[in-house]
């Protein structure tokens, strides 16, 4: 198999998809700065996939740092994860947003061109395609992000898709995800956000397990079924599994490809809360808050395309996605954690 660099890869979605690497007989090595995520992480990975990783300390906007760990790893191809990711944080502080995400982004590329390493896969966002103009969203939806988060998101995919362009040698992958949930099935690995969570299903699984007192519901009065958002929901573990695909596919065949990582299908807020009540027995109390500046009634992903060029679509229904994020929040109250008695 290959030896593959993951920046970023002790995160949520790079903790999942390392464990899918590691399962096809890849060799990695994370590089990870810990920013918002634990080594711990990276141990349970090992222990899910009964293999060995190897893990660098660094930042992606140093370029050192980044020579010698593509270097030391041997690496011929690189899984992007590491960036800053909350909406919210993002409108506060735009410009740490731009320096990470953007610059760390340009800095990673010009050390994989050094080092002659010219496969990519990234992490980018359904945030690119701002407001929706039509549902379900496809590839050739207008690009029109509607705050900083997604604007770097867009400038990355731009200059990926520039470079490109410029030395087609690349094989570039570009995943706009949906919106990820769930855990692992062994409940060893999940979501543990730093301090208040930015995306529903962990709050609402803080509610269930007792952490939070209830949910705020952003608004219960959009053009929907229930009146509350609705959203394409994915497990993790599906979405890992697309990034396995769309490696396998570059390593085929020299190209910048372009897919949506969603399930086609979507749920409303109030929709979620019933599932995990459903899942976990627990109730989850919420109140209805006024609505949030910039949010939209739907989005939902056509994955038309994930299907057609890497063969890929989401198993893992909404019953699934709610249990496995109720095994690892239940069994990790705290997330990676561990208080003292």
């Amino acid at each position: 198999m290959s030896k593959i660099l993951v920046t970023g890869g002790a995160g949520y979605i790079g903790s999942h998809t390392c464990v899918e690497l590691l399962g096809a007989g890849h060799e990695i090595t994370v590089f990870d700065n810990l920013c918002n995520s634990q080594p711990e992480a990276l141990a349970r990975v090992q222990r899910i996939a009964d293999k060995s990783l190897h893990f660098v300390q660094g930042d992606i906007r140093d370029r050192v740092a980044l020579l010698q760990a593509l270097r030391t790893s041997g690496a011929t191809a690189v899984i992007h994860f590491a960036g800053l990711k909350a909406v919210g944080d993002s409108v506060k502080d735009p410009l740490s947003y731009y320096d990470n995400n953007v610059v760390g982004t340009a800095c990673l590329l010009s050390a994989m061109a050094e080092c002659g390493v010219k496969t990519l896969v990234f992490s980018s966002s359904a945030t690119v395609y701002g407001d929706p103009q039509f549902l379900p969203l496809t590839e050739d939806h207008r690009l029109c992000a509607t705050n900083p988060y997604g604007q770097t998101k867009l400038v990355i995919e731009g200059m990926l898709q520039d470079l490109y362009r410029s030395d087609p040698d690349w094989r570039i992958g570009i995943l706009r995800y949906f919106n990820p949930v769930g855990a692992h099935v062994s409940g060893l690995i999940g979501e543990d956000p730093q301090g208040p969570p930015n995306n529903l299903l962990p709050f609402v699984a803080q509610v269930a397990v007792g952490r939070r007192a209830f949910l705020s519901v952003w608004g219960d009065d959009y053009d929907t079924p229930d009146g509350t958002g609705v959203r394409d929901y994915i497990h993790v573990v599906d979405l890992a599994q697309g990034h396995v695909k769309a490696l396998a596919r570059l390593q085929a065949q020299a190209q910048c490809l372009v897919v949506n990582l969603g399930t086609g299908i979507g749920y409303s807020v109030l929709d979620m809360v019933r599932a995990f009540e459903q899942a976990s027995g627990k109730p989850v109390p919420y109140k209805v808050a006024p609505r949030r500046s910039g949010d939209v009634a739907s989005n939902y992903a056509d994955p038309t395309l994930a299907f057609e060029q890497l063969g890929w679509r989401a198993e893992r229904g909404l019953e699934t996605m709610c249990a496995d994020a109720w095994r690892w929040q239940n069994a990790n109250p705290n997330g990676y954690t561990v208080v003292a008695n």
